[in-house]
């Protein structure tokens, strides 16, 4: 509840939520109220009821649209797992894809540890290991990596992330990754990170941050430092 009410009310974050939702260096560029709500201490009600309250008393904008409705994707990973079942931990997911995935410990080792050698995937990854949270852009492009790019099992992937999350909610975490890995039979999102990482962290502050042995190297060679 302190989180929530410093969000919403005291330095008015959430009317920039919008604009600064896909950030992943520092404390607010998201409500940061995931682990509240996977441990059961908040309810979505609850937080959707506030944005109602700062709707009336204040304001309504973009970004009180969006926090209702990033609820509401929490929501569809629910009704989701309902409507597949056990589906989404298989590998080809509810759309059956049939994939031949690499068993190379190796390759796994270096993506869970931070080691590819892809500056965006390593610095959330090693964000990961160190605090237990990673922002919604990293989650998605390491995902996609994993999947699409190297070709490992996603499964892995997603209970790693079962282990380490702070926010860990099983319809959210294996909905996403179903998904990620393109296993739903809806649109496949293969990401390019190198583009992703020079869109999202154009300075290369987080990359930085994160990933030691480049801190000395300016932007843009930080985001492909080979």
């Amino acid at each position: 509840l302190r989180r929530m009410q410093y969000y919403f009310w005291d330095p008015d974050l959430v009317t920039k939520y919008f604009d600064v939702r896909n950030g992943m260096l520092g404390g607010d560029y998201s409500t940061k109220v995931g682990p509240w709500l996977a441990a059961g201490c908040l309810s979505p009600r609850t937080i959707y009821h506030e944005v109602k309250k700062y709707e009336a008393q204040r304001i309504a904008n973009k970004s009180t649209y969006w926090i209702v409705f990033e609820l509401l994707c929490r929501d569809y990973f629910r009704f989701y797992a309902v409507r597949h079942g056990s589906l989404i931990f298989q590998s080809g997911g509810p759309a059956g894809v049939r994939v031949s995935w690499r068993d190379d410990p190796e390759l796994w080792q270096r993506w869970a540890t931070g080691k590819t050698g892809m500056p965006l995937v390593d610095a959330n990854m090693r964000e990961l290991a160190a605090t237990g949270w990673m922002s919604n852009r990293g989650r998605q492009n390491v995902a996609s990596h994993l999947a699409l790019d190297l070709g490992v099992d996603w499964r892995r992937g997603a209970d790693l992330f079962e282990h380490l999350l702070l926010d860990y909610d099983v319809a959210s975490n294996w909905g996403n990754w179903v998904a990620a890995a393109g296993m739903t039979g809806g649109r496949i999102n293969h990401f390019n990170i190198t583009k992703q990482s020079k869109d999202y962290d154009p300075q290369g502050e987080y990359i930085r941050h994160w990933i030691p042995e480049l801190s000395s190297i300016p932007a843009p060679q930080v985001h492909e430092p080979w």
